[in-house]
């Protein structure tokens, strides 16, 4: 009897351990298969944008993403105010990753990132888009073959990027094709170039951005006063001329023809200089091959180690048919290359 008590206790004690192993194990299992929850946090740049722009959003760990990189959920509490990817990695051993939003509509909505039972979230707002609120003129009135300076304002802040304004005018007036308000500005200016009128014309102007317009209107006059006005252009670039044909021309061409005036110009009275003046009247803006000799230039040869051109002075003076006559422009700037002639 004795015998088998002291076996029944034994099994007793043996299924006991058993049964304390086996919970064990089972205890361990559980604790490695559970999942550690991911920190994260949600930060947006800017976190408040106009319609119809995009901002940055960046997800941030608080520990590396593992091998193979970590999928996160992106959704947006308010799809009509802005939209989000529906999903994003961050790649593995990154602890950040951005993705874009897009402002839609006027609002307020929540950009949310979750993974792995974590998650974070951040607000943003939706201003109104920047539109045009109107476009301004340092003087109503220019005189033909001037400019003028433009202001455009918006209603707001101009976005990330700059806020692209258009424009449209029609001649005498040339306007940009369009200017950008640089990003947080409200305003910028901008040139407004014309041609000569033989009389008053008026030009309306109208900027357009963010679905909003306006308009002014520019007066373009004649000259009161005759002023002369003339550019240089030789055989291969501006300024730069060349004795020609044994000496007898130059082999450029001086252009009066953004000359202007009361009345119309009659005639453009030259000259031009180097060691000698020489001068010419025409009846049109372009003197072509003016004529010379070889006194025009000093003596030869050029002095040892000065340049391979002569300073070239050209001024013009202009009268218009209503007997104006302008004051005399200089030019100082142009060259003229004697090689190969007068004995150069």
């Amino acid at each position: 009897m004795t015998h088998i008590n002291r076996r029944a206790i034994r099994f007793v004690a043996l299924a006991t351990t058993a049964v304390a192993l086996f919970s064990i194990v089972q205890c361990g299992g559980s604790s490695t298969a559970a999942t550690s929850t991911t920190a994260m946090s949600v930060a947006l740049s800017p976190s408040s944008v106009a319609a119809g722009s995009s901002a940055q959003g960046t997800i941030t760990l608080t520990t590396a993403a593992p091998s193979g990189g970590l999928n996160l959920s992106v959704s947006s509490s308010n799809t009509a105010v802005a939209t989000v990817p529906g999903a994003m990695t961050i790649p593995a051993g990154a602890t950040s990753g951005t993705f874009t939003i897009t402002a839609v509509a006027i609002g307020a909505a929540n950009i949310s990132a979750s993974a792995n039972g974590g998650s974070a979230q951040s607000s943003l707002t939706v201003t109104p888009r920047a539109a045009l609120a109107s476009i301004t003129l340092s003087s109503a009135t220019v005189v033909g073959g001037t400019s003028v300076q433009g202001t455009v304002t918006l209603t707001g802040a101009a976005p990330a990027g700059g806020a692209a304004v258009t424009f449209t005018g029609g001649d005498p007036v040339i306007v940009p094709v369009n200017v950008v308000v640089p990003a947080g500005a409200l305003s910028t200016t901008f040139s407004i170039e014309t041609r000569g009128v033989g009389g008053t014309i008026s030009s309306t102007i109208t900027a357009s951005a963010g679905g909003g317009s306006a308009s002014v209107v520019l007066s373009v006059t004649r000259p009161t006063i005759a002023t002369a006005s003339f550019g240089i252009t030789g055989p291969t670039e501006t300024e730069t001329c060349a004795m020609a044909n044994a000496g007898t021309t130059i082999n450029c061409t001086f252009n009066g023809s953004t000359s202007s005036g009361p009345g119309t110009i009659v005639a453009w009275d030259w000259t031009y200089t180097v060691a000698k003046t020489f001068s010419q009247t025409t009846t049109g803006a372009a003197l072509a091959n003016p004529t010379v000799d070889c006194s025009l230039l000093p003596a030869p040869p050029l002095p040892a180690g000065a340049n391979l051109w002569l300073p070239l002075t050209v001024t013009l003076k202009v009268h218009d048919s209503l007997g104006n006559v302008s004051a005399v422009v200089t030019d100082s700037g142009a060259r003229l290359f004697p090689q190969g002639s007068c004995g150069y």
